[in-house]
């Protein structure tokens, strides 16, 4: 029990590292090259996925860790199913309420980050998962 409460302080440490990059690049990329917020979204996820796998890698999940290329693999595509379900989420929310993007935006990520959780430890990081 202690171990699994210590692998979701590491996912909650390096889920909100990634979730502040992925927000912050999207955000950025509203304001500053003038994108609209769901292209936006799509390049904060981009590279919040590297600030997330490296911390989930060494990190949350290092104790049960299968190689490198094969947890990528599984967590891109944990990852990738996370931001559809995301972005689809975000363009319905966009037009059905009257809420800023921003706070949108974090609303989502925030709510994407239990199944996320889930799935990468039953999974993504498990050695003897089949892909």
């Amino acid at each position: 029990m202690r171990a699994l409460i210590k692998q979701i302080a590491w996912f909650v440490v390096v889920g909100c590292a990634a979730a502040a990059t992925h927000w912050a690049v999207a955000v950025a990329c509203v304001e500053g090259l003038h994108m609209s917020p769901l292209a936006a979204n799509a390049v904060g996820w981009l590279i919040a996925f590297v600030v997330s796998f490296s911390g989930h890698y060494r990190l949350t999940f290092r104790h049960g860790s299968s190689h490198w290329m094969t947890a990528a693999r599984r967590f891109f595509l944990i990852s990738a199913c996370g931001f559809l379900l995301n972005e689809a989420s975000y363009a319905w929310l966009l037009h059905a309420t009257s809420l800023r993007y921003d706070v949108l935006l974090a609303l989502i990520l925030i709510g994407l980050a239990v199944l996320t959780f889930l799935a990468s430890r039953l999974w993504a990081f498990r050695r003897k998962a089949e892909l």
